[in-house]
């Protein structure tokens, strides 16, 4: 397995309120998280930055026995980071006036051989390249997500809504948070892919299929999908993780 991860502040930010982590749990097992802070400045980057470095602890601390042969384990240990790391936003924000109201999204990837876990709040993505196929695993949290669900907007509608950016659910908002858990099954040579939505409202499903199709080498698919975010504008922050398995 190959693991890579790219972030850029985009062309008209002044900071970049990503964050983002690559952590080998062993030789054999990693996980990927990415977060997208809401907030304003100061309060968006505390918010992902914390998420990040409270979500991935608490992987590793639920890990540190080994990793579990039931995979209903392997998701509580994700479902409880989860829970400790909106705990950790949102106690900040209410300690500190200037975070008040501060949040994040969330996407995140347990992956083992021929086993994969993901969870997610918010917007931020996750994807899976396999072959010719490409499929977006998550559903975003959205206004937009919302309304195509109810016929009311068509997908390709939804890209260009002046609400595109209204999400419905971030972690760190509220007390209790609300998350969504899928478990996959990658074949080999298959590509993870999470990103957040400054990728996302950029390139469709289809130009990030024929980009992955080009590029064989993970570290630069991944620097070529940023590349192709800012020569389209980059309006918001940039960031990429990618497993290759």
């Amino acid at each position: 397995m190959r693991v890579c991860g790219v972030t850029d502040i985009g062309c008209h930010r002044k900071d970049n309120q990503d964050s983002y982590a690559i952590r080998w749990l062993d030789k054999d097992a990693v996980l990927l998280v990415v977060c997208d802070g809401m907030g304003g400045a100061q309060a968006g980057s505390v918010a992902s930055s914390v998420a990040v470095e409270e979500f991935t602890a608490a992987v590793e601390e639920g890990l540190d026995q080994g990793m579990p042969d039931d995979p209903a384990k392997r998701e509580q240990v994700l479902a409880g980071a989860c829970a400790r790391a909106n705990a950790r936003v949102f106690r900040l924000s209410a300690e500190n006036p200037a975070y008040e109201g501060m949040g994040t999204t969330l996407v995140a990837a347990l992956i083992l051989p021929g086993a994969a876990y993901m969870v997610h709040v918010g917007d931020s993505r996750g994807y899976l390249l396999e072959g010719e196929t490409i499929r977006q695993v998550t559903v975003d949290h959205s206004l937009v997500q919302l309304l195509v669900d109810r016929g009311e907007i068509t997908p390709a509608q939804a890209r260009i809504h002046p609400q595109k950016n209204l999400i419905t659910r971030a972690l760190g908002v509220d007390s209790r948070v609300e998350y969504d858990l899928n478990r996959l099954s990658p074949g080999p040579g298959s590509r993870l892919l999470l990103c957040s939505d400054g990728l996302s409202n950029l390139l469709e499903d289809d130009t990030l299929l024929r980009l992955s199709r080009q590029e064989e080498d993970p570290e630069r698919f991944c620097r070529g999908l940023v590349e192709q975010a800012l020569e389209r504008g980059a309006p918001d922050n940039v960031t990429v993780v990618l497993a290759q398995l």
